[in-house]
């Protein structure tokens, strides 16, 4: 059955399509999770990823295919009605395009489409882009951004790297279908 949300958009007026990723590019999202200086998960991950997980993630490419961003996500399996963003990356060429909120635009109205109405993610404490990321989405759609304490620096492995950084959860709804975010 086709997933009504699964559609890519039109180009922007800088050549960047989004759309829905293809198996090949897990490999893509790996290299460019490492180059954007988030946690990497394993290649392995991110391949199946593209697999299992592409109804809930968006792919944006230049105007010769090269990919330069994407979010990645699923719906949590004890909250049908919540989809959580597990990472946003965007190319270094590419910042300051607002590609990161198109993109989330673009997941959000395909979750909104699919009956979710919330969306979740967490950010640590000083990650000021995606804390005014996640709080300027949830002001056009129509929703309140909920932030709460979720992952402690003891909830993290401490390696050779030093202990990880605590992450807030941020929970933005209920959301609201596009046509419905004018009124």
């Amino acid at each position: 059955m086709d997933d009504p949300g699964v559609v890519a958009s039109g180009a922007g007026p800088d050549g960047v399509r989004i759309a829905p990723p293809v198996l090949d590019d897990g490999r893509h999202l790996w290299r460019l999770a490492r180059d954007a200086g988030l946690d990497v998960n394993s290649p392995y991950a991110y391949a199946l990823w593209c697999r299992d997980f592409a109804a809930t993630t968006v792919t944006a490419r230049d105007e010769e295919g090269r990919l330069r961003g994407f979010v990645t996500g699923y719906v949590r399996p004890d909250a049908a009605d919540t989809y959580f963003l597990w990472q946003v990356a965007v190319d270094a060429e590419f910042r300051g395009r607002r590609l990161a909120r198109r993109m989330l635009d673009h997941i959000g109205d395909r979750i909104v489409a699919r009956g979710l109405t919330h969306l979740e993610a967490t950010v640590t404490p000083d990650n000021t882009a995606s804390r005014a990321l996640f709080a300027s989405f949830a002001r056009d759609h129509g929703a309140e951004p909920e932030w709460t304490p979720l992952f402690e620096r003891e909830h993290f492995p401490c390696e050779d790297s030093g202990a990880h950084e605590p992450e807030d959860l941020v929970r933005i709804g209920p959301l609201r279908p596009a046509r419905d975010r004018s009124s």
